[in-house]
């Protein structure tokens, strides 16, 4: 499988998984069947990167299945949303990853047993014939199914014993769809830190089960830990009030405007705003996942696919377009432009955040910048307090709410 970091790509790939994301998702989606997967939907670097919206994936496929046979997988895109809510409200939890994640790595240097044990982890030279395959595919493709990845962590914590930040850290620097929430939170569930004191083992039998039908399998997984006793971590994430910027009104688009495309909103198209831009920026910040080198694909995907919704954005609403360079002053670029007004997709807890906050933080202050949130994630977060079911039990009524209730393809 292929990552094009195009919108046109992922509406393609949609396409091709509609006839299988029901009943056929919900029986065969934990198996792990090697990199051609056609199991699952592996939507989710269009998804991450903003190509794709949640929204339209869930209303095309309900134009498909009823409810009832796509319910396991709506209820996976809805993971994604939930994962994000949560973090919003937990903000603490990225920024005590990023403090340890960064301690961890500083500690690599001094200590050269932790070295070998981390880089054989790494390099895929564990002696764990499961677990090396998938550190291999996740560097060569970008990507691992979402069983591998729980197994792949498991493996990680309670066997190789190394710190979740780190395996946590190597996960961002390679998935093209890697996302600062849904990341961060299943290496915290999978050490027993989301849920506190749940934890996941991975089982030798668990693995061959559902690697049978790999290329390389059943895939073989011996002397794994045989118990996972929960992490534990010195301080507690309060949650916050959640703070979401209210919808904004028509008014906001009539006096000129720049359109700012990132990491994790690159295409204008979801957005469907009700007025053009007078410039379009692209802001790509893929370096700013990690202090370490991050992946060929996860990064080349990433300012591809920037570039590419710069490019379309440009076209689609004649106006200029101009790169946001790290080198570049964002208060010179709109000042060359003569605009003082920006509207930003909204900027998740996260890396890209953290990158462009800074300059922006100015602009929301003046109240001269616009964000806009997703009409599903603004419906979805605050039922985002605790666990997954707080959010699951909502789903139909949201979906309700919204009106997503299934568009038919033209075809």
């Amino acid at each position: 499988m292929s990552f094009i970091p195009s919108r046109t790509a992922g509406l393609d790939r949609l396409a091709a998984f509609l006839p299988r994301a029901g009943r056929t998702y919900a029986e065969t989606r934990n198996h792990d069947e090697g990199s051609e997967r056609a199991n699952v939907s592996q939507l989710s670097p269009w998804l991450h990167a903003g190509l794709l919206r949640e929204t339209e994936v869930i209303d095309r496929v309900l134009g498909h299945h009823s409810h009832r046979a796509a319910e396991k997988f709506i209820a996976e895109v809805f993971w994604r949303i939930y994962f994000k809510g949560y973090l919003e409200q937990r903000p603490t939890i990225w920024q005590a990853y990023c403090t340890e994640r960064d301690e961890a790595l500083g500690a690599l240097d001094g200590n050269s047993g932790l070295r070998k044990a981390y880089d054989e982890a790494v390099e895929g030279r564990t002696g764990i014939a499961a677990f090396d395959l998938w550190a291999r595919e996740l560097a060569e493709t970008g990507y691992l199914h979402n069983h591998a990845r729980m197994w792949f962590a498991s493996i990680w914590i309670f066997t190789l014993k190394l710190d979740w930040q780190l395996g946590a850290d190597f996960f961002l620097r390679h998935l093209a769809d890697g996302d600062a929430a849904s990341n961060t939170l299943s290496w915290r569930w999978v050490g027993g830190l989301h849920t506190q004191g749940k934890t996941y083992l991975a089982r030798p039998d668990n693995i061959a089960r559902y690697t049978a039908h790999h290329p390389a399998g059943p895939l073989a997984a011996e002397g794994l830990a045989e118990d996972a006793p929960a992490l534990e971590e010195g301080r507690e994430h309060g949650r916050r009030q959640l703070d979401v910027p209210k919808a904004p009104s028509p008014e906001v688009f009539e006096q000129p405007y720049a359109l700012i495309l990132h990491d994790e909103a690159a295409s204008h198209a979801p957005l469907d705003l009700p007025r053009p831009p007078a410039l379009v920026i692209g802001a790509a910040r893929p370096d700013a996942r990690s202090p370490g080198r991050v992946g060929r694909i996860a990064r080349t995907f990433a300012l591809e696919a920037v570039r590419g919704g710069l490019e379309e954005a440009a076209a689609a609403f004649g106006c200029d377009s101009r790169e946001w360079g790290l080198d570049d002053n964002l208060a010179e670029i709109l000042g060359t432009a003569a605009i003082d007004r920006v509207v930003v997709p909204h900027l998740p807890v996260g890396w890209t955040r953290d990158a462009l906050m800074p300059a922006l933080a100015p602009l929301i202050d003046d109240q001269r910048a616009t964000i806009l949130v997703d009409d599903l994630d603004r419906a979805t977060w605050p039922h985002a307090r605790a666990g997954f079911f707080g959010v699951k039990k909502q789903i139909d009524g949201i979906l309700g709410e919204l009106g997503i209730t299934g568009t038919r393809d033209p075809a």
